[in-house]
């Protein structure tokens, strides 16, 4: 029975036009896609609950930074994963959360908070199991780490699920006047927002360092800025914090629990007609531009080219911080461009409360994941 159940939910999500780093097939889409520089696109789309659009911007050397919306008759994943460290996490986190969810929730017939928080879970204890198998080849893995943020939506619920400082935003119309306001669903795990200080001295009562401000900037235990994440196994395992990693990640004093953690904070939302659009955005956009900005951008243009144009204004004010002109910013190349602004990711869902209601997919299903080189 429950084999059934599983092959009947896979069917539901199975895509019919495939996107993996820019090969795509079916006609799930539509509207201008393409490259610009470090800039990859998908101007416009379809899926299961009405349009998209879809940004990424590279400034490492390597892009840290992976997204992917998956989308079918059952509802719709987003994810957005800013990795740091490298981009190893980040990469498996893609390949891997999304399946672990899909099984999930195929296994408990239904999405819901604890479906999603396996799924990190298991996403979670594969990554921490590739560091291990192989920690004497490649022990610099155990340093690198991935903030994850997950939208889904199934059954007129929006469920949001966040480690770390990426950001989701909901762009709601309210009053008679067309006003749409920009409400912040997601919680960010930094050190630098005091109540995140707060929880992680509680947590850990007998560690007086486990934050600590250093170059104007609180990191925990001095290191690191967020405090949730999956990956930086060298954080919550004491057998990965030693040689031969970095010595500037290992900790003088021993390990007794674990000092970043993998549980993600996760808000349940039943949509509203006035509910417009939601943006998922990595910290880099967020970094320049505020809630009410953005929201402000997708509202008053076109929906093609939203996630395009929020990178542009986020691009726009990093070279205006820097006093430099846009065009000189946009000549500089990836490594040397990340003194300037991080990988940008941005999906931008547009929301048509006919087909949400409805329940069904007049649409065909899709999977479309960042397409950017890993060089």
């Amino acid at each position: 029975m429950l084999g059934a159940l599983m092959r009947l939910f896979s069917l539901c999500w199975k895509p019919f036009g495939v996107k993996v780093n820019g090969s795509s097939g079916g006609n799930n889409s539509f509207g201008k896609e393409g490259r610009e520089g470090l800039l990859w696109f998908h101007d416009i789309g379809r899926y299961a609950s009405g349009e998209f659009s879809m940004a990424i911007i590279q400034a490492n050397q390597v892009i840290e930074d992976q997204c992917q919306i998956e989308s079918g008759s059952f509802g719709t994943f987003v994810g957005i994963y800013d990795g740091h460290g490298g981009p190893d996490a980040a990469r498996y986190v893609c390949d891997h959360l999304y399946r672990h969810f899909r099984e999930i929730s195929a296994e408990t017939q239904g999405v819901s908070s604890e479906t999603i928080r396996r799924a990190f879970l298991e996403t979670e204890n594969g990554f921490t199991s590739l560091v291990s198998q192989l920690w004497n080849t490649r022990p610099q893995l155990a340093t690198v780490g991935t903030c994850c943020l997950v939208g889904v939506i199934c059954q007129k619920t929006l469920h949001v699920a966040n480690l770390g400082d990426s950001r989701v935003v909901l762009g709601k119309k309210v009053g008679k006047t067309g006003e749409v306001a920009a409400i912040q669903l997601s919680s960010e795990h930094n050190a630098n927002v005091e109540a995140v200080r707060q929880e992680l001295k509680e947590s850990h009562p007998s560690d007086p360092q486990i934050v600590v401000l250093k170059h104007g900037v609180w990191r925990v235990k001095g290191i690191i800025q967020v405090s949730r994440s999956i990956g930086d196994v060298y954080m919550k395992h004491a057998q990965f914090n030693k040689e031969p990693i970095n010595a500037k990640f290992r900790l003088p004093e021993p390990m007794n629990m674990p000092i970043m953690s993998a549980n993600p904070a996760i808000v349940s939302l039943p949509l509203q007609s006035n509910d417009l659009f939601v943006i998922f955005a990595s910290d880099g956009l967020w970094e320049h531009l505020s809630n009410d900005k953005a929201v402000d951008i997708v509202h008053k243009h076109p929906h093609a080219g939203s996630a395009k144009r929020l990178i542009k204004a986020a691009l726009q004010e990093a070279a205006r911080k820097r006093e430099m002109r846009y065009a000189d910013l946009q000549k500089i190349d990836k490594k040397v461009r990340r003194h300037f602004h991080d990988d940008i990711s941005v999906i931008v869902l547009f929301l048509n409360h006919d087909l949400i209601s409805k329940g069904s997919v007049q649409n065909p299903a899709l999977s479309i994941r960042s397409a950017l080189e890993y060089s």
